[in-house]
């Protein structure tokens, strides 16, 4: 996969908070992050504890008994997961996936190897993108594609062939 296909069909978590985009209030049960997905799994619990070893997310609250949904993070990345309802399902069902998640975690050489030592997926190898993040790919148990990248460098879009349409606040 080369660095551009993987700008143009990852869906990039950048948790980050604008004056545009703060809210009047803090909900201590829905994050004040930009974006919080919500991923499809056969079984939650097992997820759960699939992405505490694997991945090393925290669980913050889950609900329902059975357990219907789990909220987890990974630093300042949150997730709801849940199991399937009307027109949704997981990967490991439909076959084939519609999104990759990107999480930034402060060391990626050392989450590369722990997923690695855990036996997942790895579908794209840790390396540095023309882009200037150190980042690999992988699958979780359910087939929900991944990357976990660092900033290796300072890199303006423009130099690596990027149009700059609108500027970021």
């Amino acid at each position: 996969m080369s660095a551009g296909s993987g700008i143009s069909s990852c869906l990039q978590l950048i948790l980050h908070t604008t004056p545009l985009h703060t809210v009047a209030m803090n909900n201590r049960s829905v994050p004040v992050s930009t974006l919080l997905p919500h991923l499809i799994y056969r079984d939650v619990s097992q997820a759960c504890d699939w992405l505490k070893r694997v991945f090393e997310f925290k669980e913050h609250f889950r609900y329902g008994d059975p357990v219907a949904g789990i909220q987890m993070f990974l630093g300042g990345a949150v997730i709801m997961i849940s199991g399937s309802r009307e027109r949704t399902e997981s990967p490991a069902i439909v076959g084939s996936n519609t999104q990759t998640l990107t999480i930034f975690v402060r060391d990626v050489d050392a989450h590369y190897a722990k997923a690695r030592e855990q036996g997942a997926t790895i579908w794209e190898e840790l390396h540095e993108t023309v882009y200037g993040e150190r980042q690999y790919g992988v699958e979780d148990l359910d087939g929900h594609r991944w990357l976990f990248a660092s900033h290796a460098r300072d890199v303006s879009p423009e130099e690596w062939g990027a149009t700059i349409v609108n500027r970021l606040a």
